[in-house]
């Protein structure tokens, strides 16, 4: 599986607005479920999930990224946006240090694996210092 197999080009944030976790998971939601055939109501209760997911542990594994995530009922498929903020996010990381890359997963309940075979590939990547890099530089929905 690649990053392109459930990344959504169409939901991706170029400059995050939001200057909080909770506002960021909830700007990301709006940008990805219109992409994805979720309804208002259904993409304010995944935001809700997502958060109190977050409340039970951060998703800030450090070096400016978070990865929250959330397996919901209302996601048909593994789906994923990315939002970038130039003046980073406090996530409560484990480094401390503010967030600059925001990658959102969502899948379905009924497949486990896939949600953390997913969550695997995109860690895998987010590692990477020149992948980071990049992320952090691109401005444009096309470069990220």
């Amino acid at each position: 599986m690649k990053l392109t197999d459930f990344f959504i080009q169409e939901a991706v944030i170029p400059e995050l607005t939001s200057s909080d976790r909770n506002g960021v998971i909830r700007e990301m939601m709006t940008a990805l479920a219109p992409h994805i055939g979720l309804s208002e109501e259904d993409a304010a209760a995944v935001a809700k999930s997502v958060i109190q997911r977050e409340n039970q542990g951060s998703t800030g594994f450090g070096k400016g990224v978070a990865g929250p995530h959330v397996k919901h009922p209302a996601s048909r498929r593994i789906t994923a946006a990315i939002g970038r903020s130039s003046t980073g996010v406090d996530f409560a990381a484990l480094d401390r240090a503010p967030v600059y890359i925001v990658v959102l997963l969502l899948s379905p309940p009924e497949n486990p694996d896939q949600h953390l075979a997913s969550m695997e590939n995109i860690f895998r990547h987010l590692q990477r210092d020149n992948f980071r890099r990049f992320l952090r530089q691109a401005s444009t929905k096309e470069e990220i």
